[in-house]
């Protein structure tokens, strides 16, 4: 019987592509998530995925049974609130569940830095993260990897990258532009992960794992445009401060104003590798930087995980608790076309991102834009494939819910609501064409969720209305 091996992480940009990797090995795992119906679409009917939180020591228990290996690649730097005190705690709940159930070994992924220097607080805290799972895995191995710069398409820092270069020809760049680094391709952090599996080692390591070459962002950007075929003037200032460049960020590309301070606090700390060890045991040979980009740019804007997609799916998913909903509100309206339903669900499977919602984009574009102002995700993620979506998707402030083929779509809100919401599409075939059925669910919390639908019905029912017409019209085209 294969040992099995516990994924936390599995709906990220790096655990949902060491998921298929580890599925292509015929290794035997077990995925733990927040919201088990986001990985239904990725996961093989030999791999087991349950509900589980890091955040709730008891929901780790059942997840821990049998398991030898356990990847932990969570973190909370996308969520609200302290993010700190969240990873520290759900790092303290993982380990002990982790000795508890017997677990061998714990592979966990940080972030590189020299401790001996100041450190931003989102890499002391990936640090604080491993020394957290040594101290409270009592008898588990704990083998931490610390990297720089992840390269790839989809990853955080290559889409700050492709966004800043592709918009701005001429940019004002402060100090952390000018910070050295060493990024590691996508495929090669993978590649880690993958063999630490069949390694023996004693202790509790740290692996500092980089790429072939020691680079600026200003670097990374400069050959991103010259591969692109792109001109690119860069301006250094001496003085910006991180909250400044945060700022400009948030202008420039909306999509990173929740994490940029983060992640410039991070970009103006060295990234280095300084321990050999790694390059010693693994025998890996990474690829430097110009063919990480190369590889990025290849894999295009629609690629297998991207950074964004897990943000509602794990540490910013609204927890409702024990909250009482009211009567479900229900807005249903439907249309018959000539056309048959493979037609009109063309059209259905394109909604959101470049398409647009077929009839009033600056509503929907107002609507994701006061998400935005109030902390949410807002309008900013897009979708992963202009033309086909499956379960776990994120669709700007939606997500795939339930998804088929030719028949039936429902997304799920993740904008801040005073209680839940969803969108359905329903094509069936009648009289010689095809039904388009479009319904709003609307589960009210409280008084204040009647205030909201009613306020905002009219709005709605135009809007709506004109939704359902722009499908077809769409269709016919």
């Amino acid at each position: 019987m294969k040992p099995l091996v516990l994924l936390t992480g599995a709906t990220g940009y790096i655990g949902g592509r060491l998921l298929r990797r580890l599925q292509e090995q015929g290794v035997a795992i077990r995925c733990l998530a927040r919201a088990p119906r986001h990985l239904m679409a990725a996961v093989l009917p030999t791999t087991e995925v349950i509900h589980g939180d890091v955040q709730d020591l008891s929901s780790l228990e059942n997840g821990m049974e049998g398991v030898e290996v356990a990847y932990y690649l969570v973190h909370s730097m996308g969520g609200a609130g302290d993010f700190t005190e969240m990873d520290r705690r759900a790092a303290a709940n993982f380990g002990q569940a982790a000795s508890h159930a017997g677990v061998k070994k714990i592979i966990y992924l940080g972030g590189l830095g020299n401790s001996y220097e100041t450190l931003s607080p989102h890499l002391q805290s990936r640090q604080e993260v491993g020394e957290i799972l040594r101290n409270t895995a009592s008898g588990v191995q704990v083998l931490e990897f610390r990297a720089s710069i992840v390269l790839g398409s989809g990853s955080l820092s290559f889409e700050l990258i492709r966004a800043l270069t592709d918009r701005l020809p001429v940019m004002i760049t402060p100090s952390w532009v000018r910070t050295e680094s060493q990024p590691i391709a996508i495929e090669d952090l993978l590649h880690y992960l993958v063999k630490v599996l069949s390694i023996q080692v004693t202790g509790n390591p740290i692996f500092e794992i980089g790429g072939a070459d020691r680079v600026t962002y200003g670097d990374l950007m400069h050959e991103y445009a010259k591969q692109r075929g792109l001109t690119r003037w860069m301006i250094p200032v001496p003085v910006l401060t991180p909250w400044l460049s945060s700022l400009w960020l948030a202008l420039v590309t909306p999509l990173y104003a929740r994490v940029g301070r983060k992640l410039i606090e991070s970009a103006s700390c060295p990234t280095i590798v300084h321990d050999p060890l790694a390059a010693k045991l693994f025998q890996i040979k990474p690829i430097g930087f110009r063919e990480a980009i190369h590889k990025a740019i290849k894999e295009g804007t629609n690629p297998e995980t991207r950074w964004m997609d897990s943000l509602s799916a794990s540490g910013d998913a609204r927890d409702w608790g024990g909250t009482r909903f009211g009567r479900r509100l229900i807005d249903a309206k439907m249309e018959w076309t000539p056309l048959s339903p493979e037609q009109v669900f063309k059209a259905v499977q394109k909604l959101g991102g470049q398409t647009g919602y077929y009839y009033g984009n600056w509503v929907w574009s107002l609507r994701g834009a006061l998400d935005w102002l109030v902390g949410g995700v807002g309008k900013r993620r897009g979708r992963r494939d202009p033309y086909h979506l499956r379960v776990g998707d994120v669709v700007d402030f939606w997500r795939v819910e339930a998804l088929e083929p030719n028949r039936r779509l429902r997304l799920a809100a993740e904008l801040h609501l005073p209680g839940r919401a969803w969108l359905e599409f329903v094509v069936e075939p009648k009289n010689g064409g095809t039904w388009l059925k479009q319904t709003a669910y609307f589960d009210p919390a409280g008084a204040l969720g009647l205030v909201y639908w009613y306020t905002l019905y009219p709005i709605h029912y135009f809007v709506f209305k004109g939704l359902l017409k722009g499908i077809l019209k769409a269709a016919k085209a």
